[in-house]
């Protein structure tokens, strides 16, 4: 049986803040945080019981769709517009715990005639444990 003690309310890292641009689906499978720094894109999330399977370690959609959004904020942060996902593919490396720390470090690979392909390393400490790689479509709109 997985441990029930780690569902308690996390400060995020130095240099972090809990998002404040969240969604519904993001704040029922949150807290997410992005850092704070000028021009750091990095999104972190410290991860509870409830992102975790059977198994006891992260699940692989709660992985892909952290990275989903770390992305998406990234896109965002390149060109300051929405942007839906045309395509994600999420490789996995190693398990993510409860009570780890889990830190997507963004990169914008290209960005053309409203089509961005971004990628991102996923770590808990120094150890790579996923890597997700996606093409967005941004939207004419911009956030309200």
């Amino acid at each position: 049986m997985m441990p029930q003690n780690n569902e308690v309310h996390r400060d995020p890292p130095a240099g972090f803040e809990v998002s404040s641009s969240r969604g519904p689906f993001t704040m029922r499978n949150g807290p997410v945080c992005r850092a704070t720094g000028k021009g750091d894109m990095r999104s972190g999330i410290w991860v509870l019981d409830r992102h975790c399977n059977s198994m006891g370690f992260m699940h692989g959609g709660m992985v892909s769709s952290f990275a989903d959004g770390a992305l998406a904020w990234a896109v965002w942060y390149e060109t300051r517009k929405m942007s839906v996902t045309l395509k994600l593919t999420t490789s996995f490396y190693g398990t993510i715990r409860p009570g780890d720390w889990l830190e997507a470090r963004p990169r914008v690979i290209s960005s053309d005639n409203g089509v961005v392909h971004v990628t991102t390393d996923m770590l808990v400490g120094a150890a790579l444990t996923a890597r997700a790689d996606a093409v967005f479509r941004v939207l004419r709109r911009t956030l309200k």
